[in-house]
C-alpha cells in the first residue's frame, strides 16, 4: 500500500514530482563531479533543468572550489524539494 494512504493521488503526484526534482539536481551534481560533457544534449538538458530549480541557491553559497559550490548550492535545492514535497504530500495524505 501506498505510504500516502490509501488512494489519494494528490499526495502521490506531489511527492513523485519532489523526487523528480531533487533527481534531476542529483544527476546534474554527479554529472558535474565526473566532468561530463556539456556538449552533449542530455547533459545541457539537465544543466538547464537544474539550473532552473536551483536558481534561488545556485550561487548561494561562496567557497573557493567550484565543485563545493554546486554540490552546496545544487544539493540544499535538492534537499528543500524533498523535504518540502514530502512534507505537503503527508499532509494531504492526513486529509
Amino acid at each position: 500500500m501506498s505510504r500516502y494512504r490509501g488512494s489519494n493521488s494528490a499526495g502521490r503526484a506531489v511527492a513523485i514530482v519532489a523526487d523528480v526534482m531533487a533527481f534531476i539536481l542529483g544527476l546534474w551534481i554527479l554529472m558535474y563531479l565526473l566532468d561530463a560533457n556539456r556538449a552533449n544534449d542530455l547533459v545541457r538538458f539537465v544543466h538547464d533543468a537544474a539550473d532552473w530549480l536551483a536558481g534561488w541557491s545556485r550561487d548561494l553559497f561562496t567557497f573557493d572550489e567550484a565543485w563545493a559550490r554546486v554540490v552546496a548550492g545544487y544539493g540544499l535545492a535538492a534537499v528543500v524539494y524533498l523535504f518540502v514535497g514530502h512534507a505537503v504530500a503527508n499532509r494531504l495524505g492526513r486529509h
